[in-house]
């Protein structure tokens, strides 16, 4: 049977779990996601056997070692995806603020235009109201 304890020193110097920088938002209840039970060893649980025990012991630990690993991968890929999950609301969040700016430039822009549009069509009427004018001043000597 597998014990949950915390690692000692020596253990979280080389289990690459507890070297990754830990979020803030990771509340106290699920620490317990992120630890990897300690393995027994399986000489200590069985005594000393001799022969064909051996070869169990070595199968054991070999099985032992395999669903320890299994357990390490898994909680490396929960915390991973727990990170991705981090990274996209960050970039899902950047994306909507620039969707925002963008609005409000493209709105104030469309305002502008709609100024320079009408500031335009005046102006031609300036000119058209002015050329019999300026074509009366031409003619006369």
């Amino acid at each position: 049977m597998m014990s949950r304890s915390t690692p000692s020193s020596t253990e979280q110097a080389s289990d690459p779990l507890q070297l990754a920088p830990r979020k803030e938002e990771v509340s106290e209840e699920d620490d317990d996601l992120f630890m990897v039970p300690e393995m027994e060893d399986a000489a200590q649980r069985k005594g000393n056997d001799v022969g064909g025990a051996q070869e169990k012991r070595g199968r054991s630990r070999n099985t032992a070692d395999r669903e320890h690993k299994k357990i390490k991968r898994l909680l490396r890929n929960r915390l991973s995806a727990q990170q991705a999950r981090e990274r996209k609301k960050v970039y899902v969040s950047d994306m909507e603020q620039r969707a925002r700016e963008l609005q409000e430039s493209n709105s104030r822009l469309e305002e502008k235009i709609s100024t320079l549009i009408n500031e335009n069509a005046m102006l031609r009427k300036v000119l058209i109201s002015c050329r019999p004018k300026i074509e009366n001043a031409d003619s006369e000597p």
